[in-house]
């Protein structure tokens, strides 16, 4: 099966860092045309520098930014086809007691997973509804369908909601022809996070961890970007409210 996409116009948000990197350059190999964007100017514009990609800056947990920024895509390329939400991550925190989670630290992680995917997919619902076709995916996590690695609460329960969501947005989007799934990737050593968290575990933590996996690797970047690409595509037009683990493999 060969993906082709050519023709089509692509939004990859959290493409400062590894995952949503490798998605947007998986969904140009393809033929796509794509935006990159994220909150991280530096990083994001150090990638798109490099890469060649228009680039955007949005703090996509605000809504009129977000919309804002779906609007000048569907102005610049007339459509918005594919829209990928690879943004969120624990922006900075680490496991702790239940006790010691502040009110602003639960919140923002909420911001970051789940606000600002439904901002975006509110916004890219009228334009793609007009043409009869959209994809939007969703990165999720393992810690959307059990207790997460990191130990931090509000990742977890970030995540179950933003599992939720996909499946309600692909009951209300999809009479528009417009799908919507998510991808649960397994651990990735993608970016600072998960590079601090995979220390953390010491020498026996991280053999525990692998031995675990069916495959008995970690996965890669690009490991979710070959699902995204497929979910993205025509030949996935039928699949839509589904939740693709892509984990190597877990008991």
């Amino acid at each position: 099966m060969q993906i082709n996409l050519t023709g089509r116009v692509a939004l990859v948000t959290g493409a400062a860092q590894g995952i949503g990197q490798a998605i947007a350059l998986g969904l140009r190999a393809a033929g796509a045309t794509v935006i990159v964007a994220d909150l991280d100017a530096d990083r994001l514009g150090a990638f798109a520098k490099a890469q060649g990609f228009n680039a955007r800056v949005i703090d996509v947990s605000d809504r009129a930014a977000a919309h804002t920024a779906v609007d000048d895509v569907v102005a610049a390329h007339g459509r918005i086809d594919i829209l990928v939400n690879a943004a969120g991550g624990v922006r900075g925190q680490v496991g702790r007691p239940i006790a010691a989670v502040s009110e602003d630290e639960w919140r923002v992680l909420f911001e970051a997973n789940v606000d600002g995917v439904f901002w975006l997919a509110q916004a890219v619902s009228a334009p793609m509804a007009k043409a009869g076709h959209g994809r939007i995916v969703n990165i999720a996590s393992g810690a959307g369908l059990r207790p997460s690695l990191t130990g931090i609460q509000a990742y977890t329960a970030a995540k179950h909601a933003l599992v939720g969501l996909t499946k309600q947005l692909s009951q209300d989007l999809g009479p528009s022809g417009i799908t919507c799934n998510a991808v649960a990737p397994g651990f990735v050593r993608s970016n600072p996070a998960t590079e601090r968290q995979w220390n953390a575990y010491g020498l026996d933590g991280q053999k525990r961890l692998v031995e675990s996996i069916h495959v008995r690797r970690l996965g890669t970047a690009d490991d979710i970007a070959h699902a995204v690409l497929f979910l993205a595509s025509d030949q996935a037009g039928w699949i839509s409210g589904q939740i693709l683990s892509v984990d190597g493999g877990r008991s």
